[in-house]
């Protein structure tokens, strides 16, 4: 049984080097999940704790300004098809042939005008530093021209691209729930950022794009800054597995809105592949299930300040004085409190690429 167990755990963790699926490039966009430097570029990294130790520990020895102790699933897919890990588009003098990231921390499917009217405009940077979705498909225009000299030229090569958009909406939802309003209230606005993301997915259909991954978010009440930040007295308000309700009960309702949205598109524009990735129903059964994964602390942060049940302080964050990192992160789902850690991100990428968390999978 334990032999049966280890040859399981050892082709579910691994992700090949190689394909004999091939792509061109891939295209990247989203926020701290995906950020692979762009922030590090728009700011000094003195100021942002993602640009200090321990981040970056576990692969790259150092911080690269991802919000992990590794590589993200986006390192992982570009690994698999065989392509270097993508630069951050930002970067100077680099080439963005074989693909770009767009992705950037704090970014949101929202622009700053619908932060306005609401009346979170002072939650959101006015600036290109947050790069809300269009701004991000602004980036990647700007980035054609080195990557393909003539409109059809650019058809041909963004046709065999792979385009990894999102996931999009947390942080949309985070300025709203920061500011003290309840996932309740917040409910109302997930049409509105489910719109924004099935346009930001049209333009870039309608830009050359043809095969789409479009995750959903994350089931953050099972995050330990929220299970931190936002407790409850009473224990009807978490599920069996010590996760807050409400939190995912939001997260869950922009997931099967966000799917009709993609459905409709995928009739709209039958020659594209448009893949849902399935982040919040993924990360659940490492929940439920961590030792089937290796995990075992599911809702605890692995970089922390050692202080209370899920090992999260806010004025001592993974980065900060008094927060240092577990000796095996390997071990935790969470790495931050909010982000999670490479080997979480290692099987992710693997469901999204055979399945059964991306529908349908990548790989053909």
């Amino acid at each position: 049984m334990r032999i049966l167990l280890l040859i399981f755990l050892l082709s579910y963790c691994f992700v090949p080097s190689s394909s004999s699926q091939t792509y061109n490039a891939i295209f990247s966009f989203g926020d701290s999940i995906s950020d692979t430097g762009n922030l590090c570029i728009a700011e000094k990294p003195s100021s942002l704790t993602v640009a200090q130790r321990p981040y970056g520990e576990t692969f790259f020895g150092r911080p690269t300004c991802r919000c992990s102790d590794g590589r993200l699933v986006v390192d992982f897919l570009a690994e698999a098809f065989g392509l270097p890990l993508l630069p951050p588009s930002k970067s100077r003098g680099k080439n963005f042939q074989r693909g770009a990231n767009m992705a950037i921390i704090g970014a949101t499917s929202l622009d700053f005008a619908f932060f306005q009217s609401i009346g979170l405009g002072n939650k959101i940077r006015n600036s290109w530093v947050n790069g809300p979705l269009d701004t991000q498909i602004q980036w990647f225009e700007q980035l054609r021209s080195s990557i393909c000299s003539t409109a059809k030229n650019c058809r041909s090569y963004l046709r065999n691209s792979l385009f990894v958009v999102g996931e999009f909406g947390g942080n949309d939802y985070n300025a709203n729930v920061f500011s003290g309003r309840s996932p309740d209230v917040v409910r109302r606005y997930v049409p509105n950022v489910i719109n924004a993301i099935s346009n930001g997915v049209e333009k870039l259909i309608n830009l050359g794009a043809v095969d789409l991954v479009v995750p959903g978010v994350l089931p953050i009440g099972c995050f330990p800054l929220y299970l931190t930040l936002f407790p409850s007295s009473n224990k009807g308000d978490y599920d069996q597995n010590g996760c807050l309700r409400r939190f995912n009960n939001l997260s869950t309702y922009h997931n099967s809105l966000l799917r009709q949205a993609l459905a409709r598109l995928q009739n709209k524009y039958p020659s594209t592949r448009i893949m849902y990735g399935d982040f919040y129903n993924q990360i659940m059964e490492m929940v439920q299930n961590p030792q089937k994964f290796g995990f075992r602390y599911p809702l605890r942060t692995c970089c922390g300040a050692g202080q209370g049940t899920y090992n999260y302080n806010k004025r001592e964050r993974c980065g900060m004085s008094g927060a240092s990192a577990c000796p095996n992160p390997s071990s935790y789902l969470s790495w931050d409190g909010i982000h999670l850690t490479e080997a979480a991100y290692r099987y992710i990428a693997n469901g999204w690429l055979r399945g059964p968390y991306c529908n349908p999978p990548i790989l053909r």
